[in-house]
C-alpha cells in the first residue's frame, strides 16, 4: 500500500519515563491481517531488526471509545519516493539513508481498521513490564563491565586492542556471540574461539577458575551497587536514528555504552544482581544476569 502523505520520523519517549501520550497518526497500513499504525511520537520501544537483544514493549491504545493491544512494535523505514513502508527484516537499507524515514510501527488486530491518518489517539505502555525490561538491561550493562574488570586481571596473557569504558580489556566485545534481555534478567552467550586465544585471553585457565570468576563478579557487583549512583540516556536527538548513550558514574568514572534500549534512573532500582556463569561446549559460555529489584 502507498502513501501520499508526508511522513515524518517517529519521535520516539522510551527514554523519559513517559508511559502515557495522545499522538497524531501517520500512516496505517494493513498487512495479512494486521494493522500496521506510525504515528508522529511513541512511549513504545520497539525491537530492533539489526540487534534484537530488547523486546518491544506491551500495552495499548485507545481511540474512538476502543481500547486495542499493541500486538508487536517494530522498526519501520518508509521510502518518500515510493510512499512504502518496509518492516522489521523487510527493510533493505541502513539508517540515515538519503530518502528513508526511520519510523516505529505499532502492529495492532484487525478491530483497528478503522483507524485514519489525523486521528488523535493515546498510546499506554505497560508500565511494570518496561521497567523490569530497563532493569534486565541495565543489569546486563554493569554484569559485562564486571566480568572484563575480573577477566582483564588475572586472565589475559596480552594486551588487548579493545578496551571498555573502565580501561579493561573488552571481553565482552571481542567474544559476544548474543545477548537476551527478559523481565529482569539479561542473557549473554560468548565464543571462546581460536582468534580469541590469539588476542591473549588464556582460556583454559578462565573456564577451570568459572565459579571463582563468577563469585569475584558478584562481589566487585555488589559494591558498585552499594554506590547508589544515577543512570541517565544521553540522547544526540529525538528520533530512532539518533544515537543514545547509557551513562552511569562506576568506580569514579562516568561509563557511556552506545545503547538503544529502555533504562533505570538509578542503581539503587537494581537493589541486587546475581551472575551465573556455565559452560554450554568446548567454545561457549553462557552469563545469566538476574535482578532482584526492590520494586
Amino acid at each position: 500500500m502507498t502513501n501520499n502523505k508526508a511522513v515524518l520520523p517517529t519521535k520516539i519517549k522510551f527514554c523519559h519515563n513517559t508511559w502515557t501520550l495522545e499522538a497524531a497518526v501517520q500512516l496505517v497500513e494493513k498487512h495479512e491481517g494486521k494493522i500496521y499504525l506510525v504515528t508522529d511520537e511513541t512511549p513504545f520501544h520497539p525491537v530492533s531488526h539489526i540487534w534484537p537483544d530488547h523486546p518491544a514493549d506491551r500495552g495499548t491504545i485507545q481511540f474512538k471509545n476502543t481500547l486495542c493491544p499493541v500486538e508487536d512494535c517494530l522498526v519501520g523505514a518508509f521510502e518518500e519516493a515510493t510512499g512504502l513502508l518496509f518492516v522489521g527484516s523487510d527493510i533493505p537499507v541502513k539508517r540515515n539513508t538519503e530518502g528513508w524515514i526511520f519510523v516505529v510501527v505499532h502492529q495492532l488486530s484487525g478491530e483497528a481498521s478503522s483507524l485514519e491518518v489525523g486521528d488523535t489517539i493515546q498510546l499506554n505502555v505497560d508500565q511494570d513490564y518496561q521497567m523490569s525490561l530497563s532493569r534486565g538491561h541495565s543489569a546486563g550493562h554493569i554484569a559485562f563491565l564486571a566480568l572484563n574488570k575480573i577477566l582483564s586481571a588475572s586472565y589475559w596473557r596480552k594486551d588487548a586492542d579493545r578496551k571498555d569504558p573502565l580501561g579493561s580489556y573488552d571481553f565482552n566485545s571481542y567474544a559476544q556471540v548474543t545477548s537476551f534481555v527478559t523481565p529482569d534478567t539479561c542473557i549473554d552467550t560468548y565464543r571462546l574461539g581460536k582468534t580469541l586465544k590469539k588476542r591473549g585471553l588464556n582460556v583454559a585457565d578462565m573456564l577451570s577458575n568459572l565459579k571463582a570468576i563468577e563469585s569475584s563478579i558478584n562481589q566487585l557487583i555488589d559494591t558498585w551497587l552499594a554506590e547508589s549512583t544515577d543512570v541517565t540516556m544521553r540522547l544526540e536527538g529525538d528520533t530512532l536514528t539518533d544515537s543514545r548513550y547509557w551513562e552511569c558514574l562506576i568506580d569514579g568514572e562516568t561509563v557511556s555504552i552506545p545503547c538503544g534500549g529502555s533504562h533505570i534512573n538509578s542503581i539503587k532500582e537494581l537493589h541486587q544482581v546475581t551472575v551465573t556463569l556455565n559452560i554450554l561446549d568446548e567454545q561457549h559460555i553462557e552469563m545469566r544476569t538476574d535482578v532482584n529489584s526492590a520494586c
